[in-house]
């Protein structure tokens, strides 16, 4: 059974948000205010939290955002780095990967790419504990899926 306390802090969940914004590019402005401002959000605290925790990437750079918004019109936000495919899209200098993966190898990298991008992942929270060998064999797998060649 609940004490009166555990009733009192706990916060019931209003949404989850997904977004991806651009490193320096949160402002109230789409996509960032029709995301929030459906839920009453503070607008202007959600982009000094992104500014403040994404200094070290380029501008433009896309930033995967969960922002859990709680009833109460307070959230949290967590900030994964890019993905896998815009990693390797820059690291072979391409605007797609292969329209014929397989057949067609529209690149190739080498291991240290993608060592250098594993590492960079294992950052996020969601592979915090993987080993970097099973981060580099799901790398290689996706470079294989765009028609890179590792």
């Amino acid at each position: 059974m609940l004490t009166l306390k555990e009733i009192l802090t706990r916060r019931s969940v209003a949404a989850t948000i997904r977004l991806t914004v651009p490193a320096r590019g949160a402002r109230r402005a789409p996509p960032v205010r029709p995301a929030l401002g459906q839920y009453k959000l503070n607008l202007m605290a959600f982009c000094k939290g992104f500014k403040a925790k994404i200094q070290k990437y380029k501008p433009d750079t896309p930033m995967a955002d969960a922002i859990i918004a709680f009833k109460d019109n307070t959230f949290e936000f967590t900030i994964r780095s890019p993905s896998v495919t815009w990693y390797l899209k820059k690291a072979a200098g391409l605007e797609k990967g292969s329209g014929r993966p397989g057949h067609m190898m529209a690149f190739s990298l080498t291991l240290k790419h993608v060592y250098e991008i594993a590492k960079v992942k294992q950052q996020d929270p969601y592979c915090q504990y993987m080993p970097l060998e099973s981060i580099c064999k799901s790398i290689i797998g996706t470079a294989n899926a765009m028609g890179i060649k590792v």
